[in-house]
């Protein structure tokens, strides 16, 4: 996948947070894990001037700003230069998922930690090398959103069906691509219909029908019958 490699490598990070001890706490701990903080930022204006100054590879931006908020602070820096951003929120309740990744925003670290801000890099990076593979797919960029969603929607069966994570589901879905030879989109739709088979209620009972009317036509010759069937291949 596109940034699974570059997880492992130090980062250049822009970091939009308005409260100092929240920014210097988050600046630490960057460091700690070998990336490297370029800039620092308090609102959405200064945000969106210091990213198209440092062309940074990663943002991290608190959603709540003064000013412009973090969700258009990051629309805002996405539309310009497409870059993995994090949005920072104590609770990604659904409403704020649904605008923020609408905004262009691929990952969400609701407290400090070592560890979540780890995984929500990870998380961050992947994402973003998802949507940089749908960006080259889709030849309308308005149709990016209806690809995106087919996508989405897909993963999540392959993930409910498989027990896969969603970066495995992704590449299965790629591979399934190429197999088929077909687009992203035409190959979602065939593992969505395919679910959408499988989970008929009716199904099971079809599957049962078959069965017993396989194994009915499969039963054992009589000894007479196979002895006929032998001699007269031996003619």
């Amino acid at each position: 996948m596109g940034f699974d490699r570059r997880g492992a490598e130090p980062l250049e990070i822009l970091v939009v947070e308005p409260k100092d001890f929240v920014a210097a706490r988050l600046k630490k701990e960057l460091e700690h894990l070998g990336h490297r903080v370029v800039g620092l930022a308090r609102d959405g204006r200064e945000a969106v001037v210091a990213a198209q100054r440092l062309q940074p590879n990663l943002v991290l931006v608190e959603a709540t700003l003064p000013g412009l908020d973090g969700i258009e602070t990051a629309r805002t820096i996405v539309t310009d230069q497409p870059v993995p951003v994090i949005l920072l929120t104590p609770y990604a309740g659904a409403e704020l998922v649904r605008r923020a990744r609408a905004a262009g925003v691929v990952a969400y670290l609701t407290s400090v930690d070592r560890k979540l801000l780890v995984s929500a890099i990870e998380i961050a990076l992947e994402r973003f090398g998802e949507f940089r593979i749908l960006r080259r797919e889709g030849s309308d960029p308005s149709e990016m959103p209806v690809l995106r969603r087919l996508v989405e929607h897909a993963k999540k069966v392959l993930i409910a069906r498989l027990g896969l994570s969603e970066a495995e589901a992704f590449q299965r879905i790629l591979e399934r691509k190429l197999d088929m030879r077909r687009s992203l989109r035409d190959t979602a739709r065939t593992i969505l219909g395919a679910e959408e088979v499988l989970a008929r209620p009716d199904f099971a009972r079809s599957l049962e029908e078959i069965f017993r009317t396989v194994r009915g036509n499969l039963r054992p010759r009589r000894p007479a019958e196979s002895d006929r069937v032998a001699a007269l291949r031996r003619r």
